[in-house]
């Protein structure tokens, strides 16, 4: 295949003859991409809405009647807010920050500052009922920094969907890993980072019959200052190479020299978590591994807390379930429920629950044949369906039968969806780790699936983010990928 090279209209100045790189005058686009102006805004969007919680607490003070503290003590609640969130790390800058993520650590520190203000109200001595202000205040702040942090990431995902506010992004690496970030860069432009080049020693690019990314080759890591100047990249990520490392190292010194972030995927990143740290021996650097063990106290709490949600659950959907009962029953002849093995915890087979949503098969029926790469689901051969079950299907309706499943310990609220036996032997052959997201109980729903992973999509990337999320288990990602769940299911489907 014929390498591409890269074309620029206008060519930038060389650079001085010093030896130090040509500094290019950034756009208002690409200020706004890059510190400082990104965290400027947020912190200004914070600031915002911490002034106007402690203006309308105090509104609020006065206009039922009580006796607000002197003013001067409200306007201390502003920096001590916006100083604690920068102290708790809130303004570093994430790879795809998710709102929920942000939620815990704003309503903490909002909730340490309003305390802050109150007891420094108390030491001075303040006149009137501070105290009835000071919980009107951090209400307001409560409802308002959230709702601030929600529209910026509205409006940021939506930009960096259309392409905007994307950040250019050089990848060093020729291998089947650099080809898998540059694949879900472009996948998830909400990442913010594009790739626009490759830079290794070799143009080569993966195994033999590996799809090669449409992105040029920009030349070898001493050409990393020229590659930068051409694209205006802004940052680097570094995959796997064979480049030695004292080379890697002088493209991150240079692309840290010319302002640009640089990533580095380490070497056995399957086991790596959110939860690895780096500690040191002398001057070198050791990742330290946490272990995720299913049979420990933490998914001893996952499961009660499983099956009392959703004992709960039942009880208040009751009147819907018994409806969608009566109307699967009138809808065709057969039973209620589908019943179809599945593999959970431990390769144990159990019999998985849903409301029945097709008529039995004729026998003039075309028998179902799975593409390649893909899970099955979604509407397999012919469109059998049923009037109540195109419904059920498209509001996901159908899985709540599932949750006597947990009831019965044979699933979690969240975990891997399972998968029929015959499936599971297929795609353990196929799919590397595939056969590792069965050390967890099967779930209603998953980290692959608030992702859009549903229905007859591609089997290795939904065992990727199922790996990742027993990596990375926590009773708060569950509380987050259940919130995530409520707009996946509003979204159709089949």
């Amino acid at each position: 295949m014929a390498i591409r090279t890269l074309h620029v209209e206008n060519p930038p100045a060389p650079p001085a003859p010093s030896g130090t790189p040509a500094k290019r005058k950034k756009t208002f686009a690409e200020a706004i991409r890059s510190d400082p102006l990104s965290t400027i805004v947020t912190v200004s969007i914070d600031v915002l809405s911490v002034s106007v919680a402690a203006a309308l607490g105090t509104w609020w003070a006065k206009s039922t009647h009580e006796y607000p503290p002197n003013q001067y003590w409200v306007f201390l609640y502003v920096p001590v807010v916006i100083a604690m969130l920068g102290a708790r790390g809130v303004y570093r800058r994430r790879l795809n920050r998710e709102f929920l993520d942000e939620i815990g650590p704003i309503e903490a520190t909002v909730a340490i500052s309003t305390m802050f203000l109150l007891g420094a109200m108390l030491i001075g001595n303040d006149t009137g009922r501070p105290g009835a202000t000071v919980v009107k205040i951090w209400i307001c702040a409560a409802v308002l920094m959230p709702f601030g942090r929600l529209v910026r990431v509205i409006i940021q995902r939506s930009l960096r969907r259309h392409h905007h506010l994307v950040a250019p992004t050089l990848i060093v690496g020729n291998g089947r890993v650099a080809g898998h970030i540059i694949n879900r860069l472009e996948e998830f432009p909400e990442y913010g980072l594009g790739p626009v080049g490759i830079i290794d020693a070799e143009p080569w690019f993966g195994q033999p019959g590996d799809p090669r990314p449409d992105i040029p080759w920009l030349g070898t890591p001493d050409d990393i200052d020229k590659a930068i100047r051409e694209t205006g990249a802004q940052n680097v990520v570094i995959a796997f190479s064979r480049t030695q490392d004292q080379v890697l190292t002088h493209v991150v010194r240079t692309a840290h020299q010319n302002g640009l972030r640089v990533w580095v995927v380490p070497r056995m990143f399957d086991t790596i978590g959110e939860r690895a740290r780096i500690e040191h021996v002398g001057g070198t650097p050791l990742l330290a591994l946490p272990h995720t063990n299913p049979r420990g106290w933490q998914f001893t709490v996952k499961h009660i807390f499983d099956r009392v949600v959703s004992f709960l659950l039942l009880l208040m959907i009751s009147p819907v379930f018994l409806t969608l009962v009566l109307l699967v029953k009138l809808s065709s002849p057969g039973p209620i429920f589908f019943r179809q093995p599945r593999v959970g915890r431990d390769g144990r087979v159990f019999d998985c629950l849903k409301f029945r949503t097709m008529r039995a098969p004729d026998a003039a029926d075309a028998a179902f044949t799975l593409k390649t790469g893909a899970a099955p689901g979604g509407v397999e051969g012919v469109d059998r369906r049923t009037k109540i079950g195109k419904i059920l299907r498209a509001t996901s309706l159908d899985e709540l039968p599932q949750f006597l499943n947990v009831l019965k310990g044979e699933m979690s609220l969240v975990g891997p969806r399972p998968e029929r036996p015959e499936f599971v032997e297929l795609f353990e052959a196929q799919i590397q780790r595939y056969g590792e997201r069965h050390r967890v109980r099967a779930g209603v729903t998953g980290w692959a699936q608030v992702h859009g992973l549903r229905g007859q999509t591609s089997i290795a990337d939904r065992a990727e983010w199922d790996n990742y999320y027993i990596e990375n288990f926590s009773i708060a990602l569950d509380l987050k990928i259940l919130a995530l769940t409520i707009p996946a299911v509003l979204r159709r489907a089949e």
